[in-house]
């Protein structure tokens, strides 16, 4: 039994037959979710297709997905695996495309070595994910990173969409007037770095927050979709997961092919879908703003 205060999305049985009538077997040309075996449905997609490349890959780590499990094997494996998934999405990428792959500190060399085979690296970005277990002999694991890359010098960037609103700490002024700052609340809009602090994994109170084990956070992927596509693009995402992509695309009026193995991840992300039909709203986007942490009040994206 949950805590009555538990929002964590679930899954009735009536539920799930209808909602498979939302989940596409195969690529039809115009499915957005489809449960399938990425190695099989990539090669059907068309080619040139894509903007954006979104992808959260199991880590080399031993996990259990639903009713499938990922082992742990060797670097020099794990990155043979990496390449022979990103082998078969470059052809759907557009010149213009983004790249954002996932990993932790285990698994960041070999997706550095099997992105920058097929794609100009750009950065990393290190988030700050909180969760994770307590060590007795080494540091808590609270962070992941997401390895950015593009395929050509030729990508979209936009920096004043996902700028970041903060507390003024230096509050600089010319000519006696604040400088770059708004003097009633003392915020400004900073550039965003590649060090996240203001995310948090999706937990219980959150009512985007599913019983996936890996399920990124929508502000995360607001982030992402944000800075590196523009209205309309298409996105490729290969690891569905919960649908988080889909879900933050729906919300930002992108298009999108999501792919997932297991079904009822499909069926969580088909719900998932289907509530923001009427909820376009981001935890940590608030009238078109990025607000760093506990600064202001989640609301509706009104603006959106």
């Amino acid at each position: 039994m949950r805590a009555p205060r538990n929002r964590t999305i679930e899954l009735t049985e009536s539920e799930k037959d209808g909602l498979r009538s939302r989940v596409a077997s195969k690529e039809t040309g115009g499915a957005s979710l489809i449960h399938g075996n990425a190695f099989e449905i990539l090669p059907r997609l068309r080619p040139s297709t894509f903007d954006l490349l979104f992808a959260d890959p199991p880590y080399n780590l031993t996990k259990t997905f639903g009713k499938k499990k990922f082992s742990q094997t060797s670097d020099e494996r794990y990155e043979t695996w990496l390449d022979s998934w990103l082998s078969l999405c470059v052809p759907l990428l557009k010149p213009t495309a983004s790249v954002y792959v996932c990993g932790d500190w285990r698994s960041g060399s070999a997706i550095q070595r099997a992105g920058s085979k097929y794609f100009k690296l750009r950065n990393r970005i290190t988030w700050e994910r909180e969760k994770g277990r307590g060590a007795k002999a080494n540091w808590k694991n609270a962070s992941e990173d997401i390895w950015f890359f593009t395929v050509s010098d030729d990508f979209t960037f936009n920096l004043d969409a996902v700028k970041q609103r903060r507390r003024v700490i230096a509050p600089y002024r010319h000519n006696g007037k604040p400088k770059d700052w708004d003097e009633a609340g003392k915020f400004r809009d900073t550039h965003p770095s590649n060090l996240w602090t203001d995310i948090s994994v999706p937990f219980w109170s959150m009512p985007e927050n599913t019983d996936h084990p890996t399920q990124k956070p929508e502000k995360l992927l607001a982030k992402i979709i944000l800075a590196s596509t523009n209205p309309g693009d298409v996105i490729l995402d290969p690891f569905a997961g919960s649908g988080t992509t889909g879900v933050v695309a729906k919300k930002l009026g992108r298009q999108f092919v999501a792919i997932e193995s297991d079904e009822q991840y499909c069926l969580l992300a088909a719900k998932r879908l289907k509530m923001a039909e009427t909820d376009r709203s981001i935890q940590g986007l608030v009238e078109g703003v990025f607000w760093e942490r506990n600064s202001k009040k989640p609301t509706a994206d009104k603006h959106r």
